[in-house]
């Protein structure tokens, strides 16, 4: 993957818990496409290559998360070069997806469009109460993307994600803490430091067991069988880790384990 960078995707650092920033105020931290592209190597890199992070948060800057899509670049283009744009926008769902590393998205202000199907696909949504959410795509006649048909039935099931995506209805956080799109509800104001302790309960945990357990919930539970295999295969490997027979002498000698990712 080549190497992409934008000033306005950012990334500072709160102990084990690292912490993305949309970064673009001024037009509601809507991400163009070098931004996407800034983010998708941003978010592989926290992922893959970084060691000092065990969770990340994602968050906008100026009490928005993100108004989705820059519509100033949406100028006409051909059907093969949306293809290729769309694909951009999906490889950042599948990098927060398909990640060993837990991501948890704190929500001010709007999440629209593709701004929603980012937080979405986050393992853990943080809001603050007066935060909007809004799958706004059919209003403008198009398809729900980034993502969002796969990841919104998962997180609140198909009958209230066909509404949300058909209607393009306006929720608030306090709607979306009731019906399960978020994790948390708190103050305005305090969703970032909300998220941010949110993530580093989910640093705690042991980085391998975190990782399977990930890729378990994301792509085995379709069905009883594939939910099962999970166990069969993922399992063993977890029995043989070293953060597994640290947490079993941990618990015997009554103190807290000191989890290494192996």
């Amino acid at each position: 993957m080549s190497g992409h960078s934008d000033e306005r995707i950012q990334v500072t650092r709160d102990g084990e818990v690292a912490i993305v920033t949309i970064d673009n105020p001024g037009r509601r931290n809507a991400l163009g496409r070098q931004m996407r592209l800034a983010l998708r190597d941003t978010i592989h890199q926290l992922m893959v290559a970084d060691s000092e992070s065990r969770a990340i948060v994602l968050t906008g800057a100026g009490g928005q998360f993100s108004a989705g899509a820059d519509i100033s670049e949406m100028t006409k283009r051909t059907v093969l070069q949306s293809r290729e744009i769309l694909d951009e926008s999906c490889q950042v769902v599948r990098e927060m997806l398909s990640g060993p590393k837990p991501v948890v998205a704190a929500v001010e202000g709007s999440a629209f469009g593709a701004g929603l199907s980012l937080a979405v696909a986050t393992d853990h949504l943080v809001a603050a109460s007066n935060a909007r959410f809004c799958a706004a795509f059919m209003r403008i006649g198009l398809l729900p993307d980034t993502g969002i048909l796969w990841t919104l039935p998962k997180k609140i099931g198909m009958s209230k994600a066909r509404e949300l995506l058909s209607l393009a209805r306006e929720i608030d956080g306090v709607e979306a803490g009731r019906i399960g799109l978020a994790n948390q509800v708190v103050e305005p104001g305090q969703a970032l430091s909300a998220a941010i302790d949110y993530a580093r309960a989910l640093a705690q945990q042991p980085p391998l067991g975190m990782a399977l357990l990930k890729s378990a919930l994301t792509w085995s539970t379709e069905d009883m069988d594939a939910a099962l295999r999970a166990e069969i295969d993922f399992q063993p490997i977890l029995r043989q880790s070293r953060d597994h027979l640290e947490a079993a002498s941990a618990f015997i000698e009554k103190r807290a384990p000191v989890f290494i990712g192996q």
